[in-house]
């Protein structure tokens, strides 16, 4: 098993429509993991969310987050991040470019956009991780 850089993991998380794996604390103390769609912006891991989910209300009750995100084919490959969420609760019209970005990993270019008009909706929220508590590993089973 071998760290990744820095260009490597972030090149990582950006290939293909590999799905984020969210664990957040519930209020009672419970995890609750939940699938994510993400891209990154900046120095941020980003990903939306409806204001009414669990893992909104979870992070509004406590923001710390972990991420992990995996390639499931040998020799096998991870990046697991940590951080406190930042929770922006943007318009619709704010919101579409994430949206439509977002999308675009999953669904295609020719159906990114209306996916993105259909996310980018009210009480859809934006939820920013800083990408400062990274592990990074491949060739796991080399």
């Amino acid at each position: 098993m071998e760290k990744m850089t820095q260009p490597e993991w972030h090149d990582f998380l950006l290939a293909g429509s590999r799905t984020g794996k969210l664990a957040t604390v519930r209020p009672d103390g419970r995890p609750h993991v939940a699938p994510i769609w993400f891209t990154l912006d900046k120095d941020d891991f980003i990903f939306m969310t409806m204001s009414d989910t669990v893992k909104a209300k979870n992070l509004r009750a406590n923001p710390q987050a972990a991420i992990s995100v995996d390639e499931e084919v040998f020799p096998f490959a991870f990046v697991l991040i940590e951080g406190s969420a930042r929770i922006e609760a943007l318009s619709p019209s704010e919101l579409l470019p994430f949206a439509t970005r977002i999308a675009r990993r999953y669904v295609g270019e020719d159906r990114a956009e209306s996916f993105g008009l259909r996310n980018a909706a009210e009480g859809e929220l934006l939820v920013r991780v800083p990408l400062t508590k990274v592990v990074a590993r491949k060739g796991v089973a080399s």
